[in-house]
């Protein structure tokens, strides 16, 4: 069962440039949660207006992509709010304007109460599933107070839904 990720859920408005689906200069790809293999996941077409070469879609964008998937897997697959401390992508293939592909994110080292650091990889297919990017990050996990504090709210202000780091 895929289950939507949203900023909205937890009781905070959203301007990020991947995933916010009324950024009108934004990618608006929408992630979702796949709990049966715990991985993160988007379908994502991007335009001209993203390219580097004339009709492959720029690295940037591509980074960011990535990091999104990945962040978007401590938050839902690990339960923690955290930011990305160091990244490593690897190209492999051209990613091109106009094509669909998918990028597929997942916690790589198992999670514990007290972990300050999590692992992720992310990478992005085609639709011969061929590996495109791919990506390995450690991200820093942030408390509850940190968190509220990066949404721009409260720590009381957060919705029901919210992952209270322990």
């Amino acid at each position: 069962m895929l289950e939507a990720l949203t900023n909205e859920r937890w009781g905070f408005e959203s301007n990020c440039f991947v995933c916010e689906p009324r950024k009108d200069a934004g990618l608006r790809i929408p992630f979702f949660h796949d709990q049966a293999s715990e991985t993160v996941t988007a379908t994502f077409t991007l335009d001209h207006r993203f390219s580097g070469a004339p009709s492959y879609l720029h690295g940037g964008v591509l980074l960011a992509v990535l990091d999104e998937a990945m962040a978007w897997a401590t938050i839902a697959v690990a339960h923690r709010w955290a930011v990305t401390g160091e990244t490593t992508t690897r190209f492999e293939h051209p990613v091109r304007v106009g094509r669909a592909y998918t990028v597929t994110a997942r916690i790589t080292a198992p999670v514990t109460d007290d972990a300050s650091t999590l692992a992720a990889t992310a990478e992005i297919t085609d639709h011969k599933d061929r590996r495109c990017a791919a990506s390995s990050a450690t991200f820093v996990v942030l408390g509850e107070a940190q968190a509220a504090d990066a949404a721009g709210i409260d720590v009381g202000q957060f919705g029901d839904g919210f992952v209270r780091p322990t």
